[in-house]
């Protein structure tokens, strides 16, 4: 019997993904444990493991299909000794959608008389693998024995050969007439979408499953947080003259968006109150600053995360956050490496933006939002003098993240930086 290869959930969130690439062909023996195909979310490219041993029998899903529902049937294997071309050829077990339901008919006003009872249905799954000894397969296919009629005796549930015995040795019950097949229905086409435009003067290009999750979250973030902004300024020359002399000596190039990602888990863990996320029943303030930072690839967002970012060094926060930019843009992330998080930093400065404020990334409290450094005349000791100055804005979520907490943040953060050398304690 053919065993079917589902399209798996690769996060707690995904209800559908793009089948992008098979990485076997039907006829391909495979074993538990190989890379048979790839998958993309709305974030990642992920590898799907086999689970079962046997022959690719049939592809059902060809590669690059998009929006491919969790749990449809994507392919078939055939197991050892079992023909190829019957397990082609067997239909997917996975239940069809419930038909969307026709109007309502009048009820006559005489009820019909009730039909005769028909037997009881087996209570056998109807979709999914059927767990059964390959001995008891071999049997049920001789005595023609539907195994989706038989209840498993062994471990688990497992039909066994005694099950099959029993059920082949069974009166059979009557046979019912067969419902006529259902009307095969041609999906309607697709509706043209109308565009306030002239025709010809722009492109349509499709949204896919990033840029629709994207926009679902921020419009979800702006709906129902309320955000307030705090803004401040912080002087840069102290750093950056650290960072270069940290650069000549060590081989692992550290970026001022490493110290400011270790000023932020710092400044974090000097106020705890701002590390915190807001639920209906308690606010969660999170023993480590695990730090997201937004990172721009093709078509979308994502912020791949540095946990318990107030332990780690600044060559180790350089090196960790640049394998994980490197990968978000290859889209070879794990979910576990972009999914949660306690604070975000969304950094525009190397665009030249000098001042920004972000939306917050739920289930985050705060993020922050950082300009470019650049040079300003300030006043020092009441003379003017020029520094090279950076805007920072802090977003916060007011249900959790009240004004003086934001305040008291952004001064520790101010603090630390102006001061690059407290970092290193």
């Amino acid at each position: 019997m053919a065993i079917e290869i589902l399209m798996p959930a690769l996060s707690p969130t995904m209800t559908e993904g793009k089948l992008a690439k098979w990485l076997v062909k039907e006829g391909d023996t495979i074993s538990s444990g190989d890379v048979i195909a790839e998958i993309e979310t709305d974030k990642a490219t992920m590898e799907v493991e086999a689970v079962d041993e046997g022959t690719l029998a049939k592809i059902l899903i060809a590669e690059g299909t998009d929006n491919v529902a969790v749990n449809t049937v994507i392919a078939l294997v055939a197991e050892e000794g079992e023909d190829v071309s019957a397990a082609a050829s067997a239909a997917p077990k996975a239940a069809a959608p419930a038909p969307t339901p026709a109007a309502e008919e009048p009820v006559p006003a005489v009820a019909a008389p009730a039909p005769a009872a028909a037997p009881a249905p087996s209570l056998a799954p109807s979709t999914g693998r059927i767990f059964a000894s390959p001995l008891a397969k071999r049997i049920a296919k001789t005595e023609g024995v539907d195994l989706a009629t038989v209840k498993g005796s062994g471990p688990h549930g497992r039909i066994v050969k005694a099950d099959v015995e029993a059920a082949a040795k069974a009166p059979k019950p009557a046979a019912a007439a067969a419902p006529a097949p259902a009307p095969v229905v041609a999906p309607a086409p697709a509706k043209a979408l109308v565009f306030p435009f002239p025709e010809g003067s722009f492109e349509a290009i499709p949204n896919d499953g990033m840029r629709k999750t994207v926009a679902k979250r921020l419009t979800e973030a702006k709906s129902t947080i309320p955000h307030f902004y705090l803004t401040i300024d912080c002087e840069l020359d102290a750093l950056l003259a650290l960072r270069a002399q940290l650069n000549a000596k060590s081989p692992a190039k550290i970026s001022v968006n490493d110290f400011i990602l270790r000023a932020s888990a710092l400044a974090l863990k000097k106020v705890p109150a701002a590390n915190a996320t807001w639920t209906d029943e308690a606010i969660l303030r999170h023993k480590n600053a695990d730090v997201a930072v937004a990172v721009a690839i093709d078509g979308g967002l994502i912020t791949p995360i540095v946990f318990a970012a107030e332990t780690k060094g600044l060559a180790t926060i350089a090196a960790e956050t640049k394998d994980l930019a490197e990968r978000a843009r290859s889209r070879k992330l794990k979910p576990t490496e972009y999914q949660g998080g306690t604070f975000s930093i969304s950094n525009l400065g190397m665009f030249g933006i000098k001042e920004f404020a972000a939306v917050i990334n739920p289930p985050h409290g705060a993020i922050l939002a950082i300009g470019a450094g650049e040079k300003r005349p300030v006043v020092k000791d009441g003379a003017l003098a020029v520094a090279t100055v950076m805007s920072v804005t802090l977003s916060c979520d007011h249900r959790v993240v009240d004004g003086a907490v934001g305040a008291e943040f952004l001064a520790a953060f101010k603090g630390l930086i102006e001061d690059p050398m407290t970092m290193m304690l």
